[in-house]
């Protein structure tokens, strides 16, 4: 089930709007792992797709992010990169390129910022 309010008719059009539909927690936790992207890929600017505030790098998508009922996700978050920070990564839920960060447990910024460097590092030939 979506963050968005259930009163909600259509979906946010970009980032403020979607920041609009969420509680002041979730507001809170996503502004942090908006924080740690930007930090990660300061270079990277900021868009909004698949309903979803986004940052792209080189005109390219970087990571999408999102806050959730129990949890924030970033995406995509590749196989490879999820095995080379398994160490890490492995105490949080992912599944297909997805990894979630339980709300009720503090954003591990370092972790955050450690993938979505390795993400920029990634080629990303055919995404648009």
């Amino acid at each position: 089930m979506s963050a968005f309010a259930s009163d909600m008719t259509a979906k946010p059009a970009n980032t403020a709007e979607y920041l609009a539909t969420l509680t002041d927690a979730q507001r809170a936790g996503v502004e942090a792992l908006r924080n740690a992207i930007r930090a990660a890929a300061p270079g990277a600017d900021e868009s909004f797709g698949y309903g979803m505030p986004a940052f792209r790098l080189g005109g390219k998508p970087l990571v999408w992010y999102a806050a959730w009922k129990k949890h924030f996700s970033l995406y995509p978050i590749s196989a490879a990169i999820l095995q080379a920070h398994a160490v890490e990564a492995d105490r949080y839920e992912h599944a297909k390129g997805t990894l979630r960060f339980p709300a009720s447990e503090p954003l591990p910024f370092a972790l955050v910022r450690k993938l979505v460097e390795a993400r920029a590092a990634e080629p990303h030939e055919n995404e648009k």
